[in-house]
């Protein structure tokens, strides 16, 4: 089996955190996503995964993650046939595969060149699916996507990194750009992102974070024609399965179960899915 050199640091290093996390996660028994793809693609990957102090916990947790928005992007296409999907910060993520998106749906994966250049190496090319190598926050690749169709949009451990006026900029070209669809990310209170930055993982990688969202409404007011249709909070035990959340340690628990009830405490992390 061929391997392949990485050489990614700081920010872009930290898409091997989320690989490593749901290659491993889906080698479990009883695993969530049960993505074959991550974990061949790790195994090709010529890296030192156990610098990132990626623990069984957080494996869950991201497979947990993964698997929502995984679920609001298949209710979207379920509904729109005609869809395209756009896949921001994809990194080595195996969204496409995991989904496996009917005939006619267009599909996007957006990141910087030399991410993309890793994706051609790992992952089978397929029909309809299209490889972006540009930062997001630069606007001209937009020009390569149609404007006549519903759009869903992906952005999965991506927008707390880029640049706090960066964000909000985006997301009113992607809504100017596209006729109609949704936009899901995750995004995290300014307490929530200072705790990420201690993390482990994140500490690993000498990755610093930026963006950070104390209100979800904020981004209405900040990106006209956005509507916010979910809110799901990281520390609220009714939002996740309760089967998924007892597969995760007890002081992971016990953590989860306090944090929900202390309010600034529970929305240190949310999903979030709007509608434009």
């Amino acid at each position: 089996m061929q391997t392949e050199m990485v050489a990614l640091t700081r920010e872009k290093e930290t898409l091997l955190i989320t690989l490593w996390a749901k290659a491993g996660e889906s080698l479990l028994p009883d695993s969530l996503l049960r993505d074959r793809f991550a974990a061949e693609a790790a195994a090709r990957i010529d890296y030192d995964f156990a610098r990132l102090k990626v623990d069984r916990d957080l494996m869950i947790g991201l497979a947990m993650r993964a698997h929502t928005l995984d679920g609001w992007t298949r209710a979207f296409l379920a509904g729109n046939r005609d869809a395209i999907v756009l896949h921001l910060g994809c990194g080595l993520d195996s969204r496409i595969f995991r989904i496996d998106p009917a005939t006619g749906i267009d599909w996007y994966d957006v990141d910087y060149p030399e991410v993309i250049a890793l994706r051609r190496k790992l992952y089978p090319a397929r029909d309809s699916y299209h490889l972006i190598s540009s930062s997001v926050t630069e606007p001209g690749w937009l020009d390569a996507l149609p404007r006549d169709r519903p759009a869903m949009i992906v952005a999965e451990g991506l927008l707390p990194y880029l640049p706090e006026e960066e964000v909000p900029l985006l997301l009113e070209r992607l809504v100017q750009h596209c006729r109609s669809g949704e936009i899901v990310f995750d995004a995290y209170s300014p307490l929530g992102l200072r705790l990420i930055a201690l993390q482990p993982s994140i500490k690993a990688t000498g990755a610093v974070l930026h963006w950070s969202l104390g209100d979800p409404s904020e981004l209405e007011r900040q990106v006209p024609g956005l509507e916010l249709v979910t809110e799901l909070t990281a520390y609220d035990p009714n939002g996740y399965d309760p089967v998924q959340i007892a597969r995760m340690s007890w002081p992971a628990r016990f953590a989860m179960q306090f944090f929900s009830l202390v309010p600034p405490l529970a929305r240190i992390g949310v999903l979030l899915r709007y509608r434009f």
